[in-house]
């Protein structure tokens, strides 16, 4: 089986965010790149699979440079190979037309992305990706499970639980569940120096134009200070409801 697991590279979400040129465009300035964490839960899965189903992992980025520091990390967690577009990542449309072009030339039983990423949260790639391609797709993948050419997968929905069969080839939103934050793998010695001699291929971008465009970045407003009222002033409170924030 030959699965490839797609790798956003964002920011740790304890850095710290600004933006530049008029709140247009994100300052990278300082910021400390992660693998996406619905990627990691889904590339721990495909490196899971490895033994299981005498799988090949590779693991795939759109960016510059600068991406392929997590590219190594991904190799020292046990991908077999890494692969980055060098390209920026600009948007879903985009991003998801360099994946595509890159599936032509391999064919993946599996793609594994995760079911959005933690700096934009679209949550878009994934599904174009499957529709470009014309593969199954399935998304907030919490499990799965692959027996000859049939997949068995669950999947988070309102209320519950959907556990779909398919075909694949097929894509796959993954998130927490389809593996454990305990289960996410720590790179050892031995798994950073054998990442060294694992291949990381650089190859020409399509440059696909994007569809869309960022104008204004702006943080979220300050909280505004509270107002306590005890619990026997029920009249003072529902006059601040009602004339201060005017909410009946």
């Amino acid at each position: 089986m030959n699965i490839l697991v797609c790798i956003s590279n964002v920011p740790d979400t304890t850095s710290k965010i600004n933006f530049i040129e008029n709140d247009s465009k994100f300052d990278s300035n300082g910021v400390q790149y992660i693998i996406n964490p619905n990627d990691e839960f889904g590339l721990t899965k495909a490196v899971w699979m490895k033994e299981s189903n005498a799988a090949n992992v590779t693991v795939l980025t759109v960016g510059d440079q600068s991406a392929e520091t997590i590219l190594r990390k991904c190799l020292a967690i046990g991908a077999d190979k890494a692969v980055r577009i060098d390209c920026d990542a600009n948007d879903a449309y985009s991003v998801a037309k360099e994946i595509e072009s890159h599936c032509q030339s391999i064919n993946y039983d599996l793609i594994i992305c995760g079911r959005e990423s933690i700096d934009y949260n679209g949550g878009l790639v994934p599904g174009l990706l499957a529709g470009f391609l014309d593969y199954n797709f399935v998304t907030n993948c919490v499990s799965l499970d692959i027996k000859d050419s049939k997949a068995t997968c669950a999947r988070e929905i309102s209320g519950g639980t959907e556990i779909s069969e398919c075909e694949i080839p097929l894509v796959v939103g993954s998130q927490k569940g389809l593996v454990e934050e305990s289960d996410l793998i720590i790179p050892n010695m031995r798994g950073i120096m054998m990442a060294r001699q694992k291949p990381l291929e650089v190859i020409e971008a399509k440059n696909v134009s994007a569809k869309t465009s960022d104008k204004k970045f702006h943080k979220p407003e300050v909280k505004s200070e509270v107002k306590l009222v005890k619990p026997d002033e029920l009249d003072k409170l529902i006059d601040l409801l009602e004339n201060e924030a005017k909410v009946i």
